[in-house]
């Protein structure tokens, strides 16, 4: 015989029973499985996204050029993207990474509006008055004509 065979290798030692090697064994699982699971997900979302690039969608490329798609070429693999009027790119099909979507942002109602009565919330900007901003500011403090902060007397001018 060239070498052990493994039961005799394994029959007087505990490898399978040393807690570093059943951890190492656990810790290898966890990663085939999160490995499995997030190449799942992204075959997932490639399908979503090649279902979604239709004529006519408003698209990104993954270097940055948003456009609508005015044709799509699958034999040749590429898509003609009009990125404003006249303007017309030939790119390859895995350039496109979005969808955009078209939806209007919503106005801001009345109701929703700020007012000056109320306290303004955490990191909420506040309205300043004219009279706080005349002249320079820096950093918040009103400065006089020489640059110099001003103080109480120096604001109205005495």
């Amino acid at each position: 015989m060239l070498g052990p065979s493994a039961p005799q290798f394994l029959e007087g030692s505990n490898f399978f029973m040393d807690p570093l090697t059943l951890i190492m064994l656990a810790v290898l699982a966890v990663l085939i499985i999160f490995m499995v699971r997030n190449s799942r997900k992204r075959k997932r979302e490639a399908e979503e996204l090649t279902n979604k690039i239709t004529e006519g969608a408003y698209v990104m490329t993954n270097f940055g050029v948003y456009g609508t798609i005015l044709t799509i070429d699958i034999e040749n693999n590429f898509i003609l993207l009009e990125t404003s009027p006249g303007n017309v790119l030939k790119v390859h099909r895995q350039t496109v990474t979005r969808v955009v979507p078209t939806d209007e942002p919503e106005a801001i109602t009345d109701a929703e509006t700020i007012d000056d009565e109320t306290e303004p919330a955490f990191g909420e900007r506040i309205h300043e008055t004219k009279a706080e901003t005349s002249g320079t500011v820096l950093n918040g403090v009103p400065l006089d004509e020489n640059g110099k902060p001003r103080t109480d007397s120096t604001k109205s001018g005495e």
